[in-house]
């Protein structure tokens, strides 16, 4: 397929918009690198430090070290996520942490990522329900034992620094049972022409879904929903991300003219993007990505 070099290098900023375990919607959720990155995940580029992005985001580097357990600065490896805290967020050396509650947290994610425990946690927390967290809360997570690292950490930094380059698993995430309100979404286009679908590719590593399609085409919302947002992204063009019911997101990339808004309520069909021209295929391209708590879904398993 014409381009597919090209689309590869776009793939770990696309992961990087979401979590999408989600992160758009969150705090400073246009967190592209040379913007407003606290608050959101960041994935490291080749030549970062964390102290460029502590100073960047303009918080403590402690603070910022603090927030990723298990993160080796010396060793930061390229596509590994580092969670910038914002400017509410504490970290003191003892006592419980402040932290800011992002889409798709819960009160499990949350403890196993400071080596906490939920039922901890939720003592901490009296006055919160475990099963109605809202974006922006901020919880005290006691800390303690042996935290989590942050995804692609620790096991793949080592890899980087060895001789024998580091290998990707060929297995696609399991998204786990889908909820059944993801069941009667609509595909994004009327008309449409699968250029890549979901999955792996020769080297393993996870493609998101690309659609091309005829010029003066509009992306249509697939379900509805509220736009968590609305912006341009680094080598991704304009960017939509819609959060839906039961923790689901889908992602409208490669977008040429934004038709709606960060904080939209939508509905089904309603259009939210003019697709893009790409020079590189030729084609006017769309990519499509579905998510559930974060995690990548095979658009095929939810679209009808």
């Amino acid at each position: 397929m014409g381009g597919k070099g090209s689309c590869a290098r776009i793939i770990p900023l696309l992961f990087f918009v979401l979590i999408l375990a989600g992160c758009a919607g969150g705090p400073g959720a246009g967190g592209y690198r040379g913007g407003n990155i606290a608050g959101n995940w960041v994935s490291i580029q080749r030549g970062d430090t964390l102290g460029q992005i502590a100073k960047q985001a303009g918080v403590p580097l402690l603070r910022l070290q603090r927030f990723n357990p298990g993160v080796d600065a010396r060793r930061l490896a390229i596509g590994q996520r580092i969670l910038v805290p914002t400017h509410r967020e504490r970290a003191p050396g003892s006592g419980p942490y402040r932290y800011q509650v992002r889409p798709g947290d819960t009160y499990s994610s949350i403890a196993q990522r400071f080596g906490s425990t939920a039922r901890r946690l939720q003592k901490a927390n009296p006055q919160l329900s475990a099963n109605a967290l809202n974006v922006g809360q901020l919880l005290e997570v006691p800390s303690g034992g042996t935290a989590r690292t942050s995804s692609a950490s620790t096991t793949q930094a080592s890899s980087s620094t060895a001789s024998k380059p580091a290998t990707r698993s060929r297995k696609l995430p399991d998204p786990g049972a889908l909820p059944d309100s993801a069941h009667t979404w609509h595909w994004p286009l009327k008309q449409y022409e699968i250029a890549r679908a979901y999955g792996a590719d020769s080297h393993g590593t996870l493609q998101p879904m690309l659609l091309s399609t005829s010029a003066d085409t509009q992306a249509l919302a697939v379900a509805d929903g509220t736009v968590r947002f609305a912006d341009s992204m680094r080598q991704l063009g304009r960017v939509v991300i819609i959060h839906h019911r039961d923790n689901m997101q889908s992602v409208y990339a490669l977008c040429e003219r934004l038709l709606v808004e960060d904080g939209d309520e939508v509905k089904q069909g309603t259009p939210v993007c003019d697709v893009g021209y790409r020079h590189d295929t030729g084609r006017y391209d769309l990519l499509f990505d579905v998510r559930h708590g974060g995690k990548p879904v095979d658009p095929k398993q939810v679209l009808r």
